[in-house]
């Protein structure tokens, strides 16, 4: 494998690849906030942060923190999942493993992936963000600062590693 930059498919190659960079994560962010709909992604990134809690007592904070926000019934930021897997979350909150929002995840991750992405693909934001990353571009890996303007008009400046692993 070679790390190289390019600016074909650049954090655009898939959802995967733009929410492996902390720029495509904060461009797709604003795209979802302009779809009223940035909360998918608070629960994924939410999600991916709780498999990393080691201490069970902390998984339970956690446990609860996602599922109060997110997956409770009138929550300030529910997400859009069928009864059964809010119920099978809901039981497993005494005792929550690391894997109790997977399939949550799963759903929601292809919610954003079928819905929202094709969508951000062809919006002024992912522009904005292939635009700035094509500029940036060199040999290697690199950390590039980006500047990115947000839908309220307001910069973001931000640090972001702008590689893709291409295979031989």
């Amino acid at each position: 494998m070679e790390i190289q930059e390019t600016n074909e498919t650049l954090l655009g190659e898939s959802l995967e690849t733009l929410l492996s960079q902390k720029c495509g994560q904060i461009a797709f962010w604003d795209f979802l906030k302009s779809e009223f709909c940035e909360e998918n992604l608070d629960f994924w990134l939410a999600c991916q942060e709780f498999k990393t809690s080691d201490c069970p007592e902390e998984r339970t904070l956690r446990a609860t923190s996602i599922y109060e926000e997110f997956i409770k019934q009138e929550s300030p930021k529910q997400v859009n999942l069928d009864f059964n897997t809010r119920e099978i979350i809901s039981q497993s909150l005494l005792q929550p493993s690391p894997s109790c929002f997977v399939v949550a995840q799963r759903k929601i991750y292809s919610l954003m992936e079928n819905g929202s992405f094709p969508r951000f693909i062809q919006s002024e934001q992912y522009k904005v963000l292939f635009d700035a990353t094509s500029k940036q571009r060199g040999h290697g890996k690199h950390r590039k600062a980006l500047e990115i303007r947000r839908t309220d008009s307001k910069p973001i400046s931000l640090q972001c590693e702008l590689c893709l692993l291409h295979k031989d």
